[in-house]
């Protein structure tokens, strides 16, 4: 059954999260979706709420196609099978790495994001609004492992299998839904509008 909207789903996520809560853990959300599933996790697990700045690498004319991924720290993940089958070459990859790498520096300054929370040590729980291709969840837990997270979970409502299992090998994975023929992760809401710089702001300094 469809969640209700992302608000709804991060309450339902929060629940299979709660054998997390004993160990202090620091709930990151991707930006935008990811930030309203996110809230009611951290609020009951009493958690502090931060971001991971990562972009989807899109190929070019069909933007919502992804072929990798970037990370705050430059960590860069690439489906080398995607890669192949548009046919992009390293100076396509450059060129649209460097405009969303511009995106994410924007975007951290529109958020006015406070200083980063020391990850080392503690666990991290990266929250978003599903899992399709997988890639910029991996470029997410990249980042959190390189800031020094001792436990990774990745926490979705909804994801394609495939991924998740894939995930399975870097991190501990909490997905409430992983349906057969899954196609993209605005069908798996009632309500999926886009989430605003503002709604994201407004999150991270209430």
């Amino acid at each position: 059954m469809p969640f209700e909207d992302r608000a709804s789903a991060g309450a339902q996520l929060a629940l299979a999260l709660l054998p997390w809560k004993d160990t202090r853990p620091i709930v990151a959300a991707l930006p935008r979706g990811g930030v309203p599933v996110a809230l009611p996790v951290a609020q009951l697990l009493d958690a502090p709420l931060t971001l991971i700045m990562v972009r989807k690498l899109g190929v070019p004319g069909h933007e919502e196609y992804a072929f990798g991924a970037i990370g705050e720290d430059g960590s860069l993940v690439l489906d080398e099978a995607t890669v192949r089958a548009v046919g992009l070459d390293e100076s396509a990859i450059e060129q649209v790495r460097s405009r969303e790498e511009g995106e994410l520096k924007r975007r951290a300054l529109a958020y006015g994001i406070p200083a980063p929370l020391d990850f080392a040590g503690r666990t991290v729980i990266i929250v978003d609004d599903g899992l399709a291709t997988g890639a910029t969840m991996r470029a997410a837990v990249d980042v959190a492992r390189h800031r020094g997270a001792s436990q990774i979970v990745v926490a979705v409502p909804v994801a394609a299998s495939a991924p998740a299992r894939d995930l399975e090998s870097r991190a501990q994975v909490v997905a409430l839904e992983t349906p057969p023929g899954f196609r993209a992760v605005g069908l798996h809401y009632r309500e999926f509008p886009q989430v605003s710089d503002d709604e994201v702001t407004r999150a991270l300094n209430p």
